[in-house]
């Protein structure tokens, strides 16, 4: 339901409807916070899972891994989610967690003010609506804004370009010269389904990426009963799943045992999978598994070996009225472009303007590596708290997990806010910085230092997204209420 009955002034504000804005919602109503405000530029839930609907979009975390622990799915389809069902999971929900009347659709929040003199967020949505919210979180993510860079002469392109964050249903590859410009995460989803359709295929590869199988298949109906009606069997599935995803983090730690026999392993099962020599030049890796992010594909290496399908390696010159211009200088035939090029990840809040306390820009502090406390909290930008922010992704396991332990975290903040009676919440400087300091010092040893381009690092070369260990070190670390860590003023 889209609802235009902004209030003027709410207790809590939540950027947000998808995965992390959800949970957050129900963390809050279960304290007992009726007064919140849910604002969603969307016309539902979902988040990314809404706003990414191209062929093949999917889900690389198994199911029952990926889903909320106090709201199981025992109806998942297959071990990997495709992309509607992971949608009507988040749909459903917002339903089970008596959200709805609190999400406002269609509200884009551009602009967040801090009044220091009341203790208050004066936010702008695009439309110029306002309100005043004592407490705003922001559950935009990591992966909600796509990065769609600027090609000489694309002006002039004839064809459509996509990108694959913005994929509408009516886009037809049937029969059309398709380019795709990017090889990683979303690409990988559609080759397959834009190989069997169109007539031609040009994929542009910028870093080749280290691929594994993807163990995915249909749950089998005694599985989908046992989900049902044993929860003591969807448990044990889950931590089950849970475990052997944690006991992978070795593999991203530099110069180990487990690193080492890693790449022995995938680069065995590429070699033996791409047989001709002048393709497997170009899709072997020269770096440490993990530097960027691991893919899961069965089909990648056998659908670039298709007659129709060309692998260009030397990048994008400009584009041409006709198509798309090598860095060799060939002119490629293009109908449609495909922009499988990522997000804006590193930025973490691209869209919104943040003015905190003495009229801070946020952007301005962040500069190119945004820093937080344990990902949640900023030094002065009191009352406002960020969900898988920075230095919270993972590379091994499922974010739902660590979102679920930030929400968690920031609850019990907000609750003290409260019941303290106290105008701002403030994360001290020093122990942002110690904070910092320590997880900088742990990421030096992960493969993720490498050097190979990825989302992972700033422009500057720091990493800024992901934790520096494993996922149940991150709960350890956001369990308590840290109390010498925050800052109370009183009103």
């Amino acid at each position: 339901m889209t609802r235009s009955d902004l209030p003027p002034r709410t207790d809590v504000l939540i950027i947000g409807a998808g995965m992390s804005g959800l949970a957050m919602g129900r963390q809050l109503k279960r304290a007992g916070h009726e007064n919140l405000v849910i604002a969603e530029r969307a016309d539902g839930p979902g988040g990314v899972w809404r706003a990414n609907a191209y062929p093949g979009a999917a889900c690389d975390v198994p199911s029952h891994l990926y889903s909320y622990s106090f709201f199981p799915n025992p109806d998942w389809s297959r071990k990997f989610a495709p992309q509607g069902e992971i949608k009507a999971y988040f749909e459903r929900a917002s339903v089970k967690f008596g959200l709805d009347p609190h999400i406002h659709y269609g509200r884009s929040v551009r602009e967040l003010i801090y009044d220091s003199d009341v203790g208050l967020w004066k936010v702008r949505f695009e439309d110029g609506a306002q309100l005043e919210a004592r407490v705003v979180i922001s559950a935009v993510g990591q992966l909600s804004e796509p990065f769609s860079p600027s090609f000489e002469g694309q002006e002039a392109f004839k064809g459509r370009i996509v990108h694959t964050g913005e994929w509408t249903p009516d886009i037809d590859m049937t029969g059309k010269r398709v380019v795709m410009i990017g090889s990683a995460a979303s690409a990988i989803q559609v080759l397959p389904h834009a190989a069997k359709a169109a007539s031609e295929l040009t994929v542009f590869q910028r870093t080749p990426n280290w691929v594994i199988p993807k163990p995915d298949r249909a749950f089998t109906p005694v599985e989908k009963w046992l989900f049902r009606h044993m929860p003591g069997y969807h448990w044990l599935y889950r931590m089950g799943s849970f475990a052997l995803h944690e006991s992978r983090w070795p593999a991203f730690r530099s110069g180990g045992l487990a690193a080492a026999y890693t790449r022995h392993r995938l680069s065995r099962r590429i070699r033996a999978e791409v047989q001709d020599p002048a393709l497997l030049e170009k899709v072997l890796p020269d770096y440490a598994p993990g530097c960027k992010r691991i893919l899961l594909s069965n089909d990648f290496f056998s659908t670039l070996g298709q007659s129709h399908v060309e692998l260009v390696t030397d990048g994008v010159r400009r584009f041409t009225a006709d198509g798309v211009m090598t860095g060799q200088g060939e002119e490629i035939k293009a109908d449609l472009v495909i922009l499988a090029t990522g997000f804006k990840a590193s930025e973490f809040l691209p869209s919104l303007d943040v003015i905190g306390r003495d009229g801070q820009s946020l952007t301005a502090v962040w500069g190119e590596s945004p820093t937080a406390y344990k990902g949640v909290a900023m030094t002065g930008f009191p009352n406002l708290f960020t969900l898988y922010g920075p230095n919270t992704n993972l590379g091994h396991n499922s974010i739902i997990f660590m979102i679920e332990r930030q929400t968690e975290f920031i609850r019990r903040q907000i609750v003290r806010l409260f019941r303290e009676n106290a105008r701002s919440m403030e994360v001290r400087p020093e122990a942002q910085a110690a904070y910092n300091a320590d997880l900088q010092n742990r990421l030096e040893g992960t493969v993720w230092a490498g050097d190979c381009p990825s989302w992972y690092k700033s422009p500057d070369g720091i990493i800024v997204n992901n934790w520096s260990g494993p996922a149940s070190r991150y709960a350890w670390a956001v369990s308590g209420q840290d109390r010498d860590a925050f800052a109370l003023e009183r009103a």
